[in-house]
């Protein structure tokens, strides 16, 4: 019987093969097509001398990349090699039971050389010739903004595959973790509560998308001068089809929302650039009827949904329950905040709040006269109980 040799293996070499031989990355593949469990019907977005009838025209700088995480696939995107940016990332959204994991950022290997290995790797090199690295973004002033939302990925690996930088931009500081952001927590809570199909399971089909500008950061990294976002599901609850769309130009200032608009308003909006632009293309997605009649019952159900309303949607959007807190203070306290003690009054102090944003909208205080050395104080305050 032959002996049987024993191997031993460092501990750092050990880690470096396991690396070598676990698919964590993504896969840059021919056609969208490939990666048609994202889209809507299983159609790519047509975008105008880019991506017509779901054929690229020029898949020389154009390159759909299949998401690709520990051998799943998470989502798609379409990339710009000469922009180093995306076109758009899409994605069906499913739910989310996890929190935001740590940014590790990655690369595509196989847009440098398609004899790569499909595997994302960390980005290390200061400049790539197709892409950005981590590196282009330091002392830019710009955040490095996701297309694809780690807040909509569903899982932690899910989560972990939007850290890639083919699904980001370079996104204004203000705009991304101001207005953007309230957006994405609005659609959110929009897809949670009404994209349950009638089987009861929850599933809604995303377009996020940037719009090239005029100006560069580092290795020539295109700043968008525009960022867009669309969704649309089935709703059991509606019995139909639902959607909505939001723009916003790449600014640090403007408004203290995006606006929510119809599909029509955004395809308009995208087709000064790109005539023909299309979002859905041959979908039942309503065109012409946005989702914010369910924003002031969103706001009032949860303070993190932050949906915009209008000045009629707020005086009309329900309350959370009012809660009473009561007690006696000492009256020389009393007297220092200029609360006398003889008889019985009300005094009122409104502290408004931004209803806007699902907060609850004011308070009062009734003061009422008691023993010669104290007061009692009974708070009503409107709160999320």
């Amino acid at each position: 019987m032959a002996l049987l040799k024993k191997w031993s293996i460092p501990p750092l070499a050990a880690l470096l093969l396991l690396l070598s031989i676990v698919p964590t990355g993504s896969k840059v593949v021919d056609s969208m097509s490939q990666c048609a469990e994202f889209l809507l019907n299983e159609t790519p977005p047509n975008v105008p001398g880019i991506l017509e009838g779901g054929n690229i025209l020029d898949q020389n700088r154009y390159k759909p990349i299949c998401q690709t995480f520990l051998d799943i696939r998470r989502f798609v995107t379409l990339y710009d090699t000469k922009n180093k940016i995306p076109v758009f990332s899409a994605s069906k959204y499913i739910g989310t039971n996890s929190v935001r994991p740590a940014a590790i950022w990655k690369i595509e290997p196989q847009l440098e050389n398609i004899g790569n290995n499909d595997n994302m790797k960390l980005s290390w090199k200061i400049n790539y010739r197709k892409q950005a690295s981590k590196k282009n973004y330091a002392n830019q002033g710009f955040d490095k903004g996701h297309l694809f939302p780690s807040s909509y990925a569903s899982s932690e690996d899910d989560k972990k595959s939007t850290f890639t930088l083919t699904n980001i931009v370079p996104q204004n500081g203000p705009f991304n973790k101001g207005r953007w952001s309230k957006m994405e927590s609005c659609i959110k809570c929009v897809m949670d509560e009404y994209c349950i199909d009638s089987n009861n399971i929850k599933e809604g089909f995303l377009v996020i998308g940037a719009q090239p500008g005029n100006n560069i950061i580092s290795n020539n990294i295109n700043v968008p001068s525009m960022l867009w976002s669309a969704f649309c599901c089935y709703s059991k609850h509606e019995k139909g089809w639902i959607s909505s769309a939001h723009w916003g130009p790449n600014i640090p200032d403007g408004e203290e929302y995006l606006q929510t608009k119809t599909l029509e308003e955004l395809e308009w909006e995208l087709s000064i650039v790109s005539p023909g632009f299309k979002v859905f293309p041959g979908s039942q997605c309503p065109l012409n009827k946005p989702v914010t009649q369910f924003y002031p019952e969103l706001n009032a159900g949860n303070i993190q949904c932050k949906c915009p309303l209008n000045r009629e949607e707020e005086r009309n959007a329900p309350q959370p329950p009012c809660k009473e807190n009561s007690g006696w203070i000492p009256a020389s306290i009393a007297a220092g905040i200029g609360i006398g003690i003889l008889g019985a009054f009300l005094a009122v102090s409104k502290k408004c709040r931004d209803t806007a944003a699902g907060l609850c909208g004011g308070s009062r205080q009734t003061y009422t006269g008691g023993p010669s050395n104290q007061l009692f104080i009974t708070t009503h305050s409107q709160q999320q109980v």
